[in-house]
Formats: structure tokens, sequence, C-alpha cells
């Protein structure tokens, strides 16, 4: 007999190439991630839609603002809540270059955003359970090579330093 809780969470986690307008919503969120490039921050950009809508975008602010918690998720999230004067972003789709840190997705989860995409998977290990995350979260890799380039370029040039 199964745990009553594996039946009960389920994290959706799908390779898919994209298409075409998930690929430009996805730039969007690479042209954030540009801006942190620029200000020597971790190049991480999101962008939150509704409908086709953009709702709020956001990028790494973490060294620029000496706050461990500026992460271009929080920040969208952040704006998206302030924008449309509520905490529950459950019509709402996240696009982030970055697959988001264990931090980022308690925030996606408690704002009910229930489809994220992001641009290229994050090396780091993941500090949560995939298995045990809500089944209302549906996780896409786009596998984007200009997202992992942007993030390889900035190491590289950071270790140059």
């Amino acid at each position: 007999m199964n745990n009553l809780y594996d039946n009960m969470f389920m994290f959706h986690v799908e390779h898919r190439v994209g298409d075409n307008m998930n690929k430009n919503k996805m730039m969007l969120a690479l042209n954030e991630a540009r801006k942190a490039y620029k200000l020597d921050e971790i190049p991480v950009g999101c962008v939150i839609f509704r409908e086709n809508e953009i709702i709020a975008c956001g990028y790494n602010k973490k060294e620029s603002k000496s706050n461990a918690i500026l992460h271009a998720e929080i920040i969208a999230i952040e704006k998206a809540c302030k924008k449309l004067k509520s905490w529950r972003l459950d019509d709402c789709v996240m696009f982030v270059t970055l697959e988001p840190c264990m931090m980022c997705m308690g925030a996606i989860l408690e704002s009910r955003i229930k489809t994220v995409y992001y641009g290229t998977k994050n090396n780091n290990e993941q500090m949560y359970d995939i298995n045990k995350l809500s089944k209302n979260i549906k996780l896409f890799n786009l596998d984007d090579d200009e997202c992992s380039k942007i993030l390889s370029d900035f190491f590289k040039n950071r270790r140059k330093k």
C-alpha cells in the first residue's frame, strides 16, 4: 500500500524544446538576465505572464542591494503581487532563465503559480525533493542555449578577475 503522501504530492517535470511563443517569452526573461549581467550580478532573469500579458519582470539584485533573497523570481513575484493586488498568482505563468532554487521554489508554491518554464538546469544540487512538491506545479525545461551561455560567460569572466 502506498503512503498517502506519495499519492497527494507529485511534481510534474517535462523537457520541452518549446514552441515559438515560449521561446519568445524566454527571450524576455533573458533580456532581464542581461540587465543583471551588466550590473555584475549573476545573470538570471524572470518574467511573469497572465495569459499573454506581462505582469512583472525581475533580475538578480543580490550583490547590488546586499540582500540574499533578491533573486529574480522573488523580485518578479513581489512586483506581480503588487500589480495584481493579490498574493494569489494562480492564473500566472513564470519564465525564468535558470531552474529555481529552493527558496524561489517555496515562493512559487506560496504564490500558487502553477507553471514554470526555465531556460537551463541549475547545476547546483537542488535541496528540494521534486517528488514532494505540490501536484499543482508543472516545471518545463526549455533547454535554451542562450540561457546557459550567459551564465557560463559570466562565471568565466568572474574567474578572470
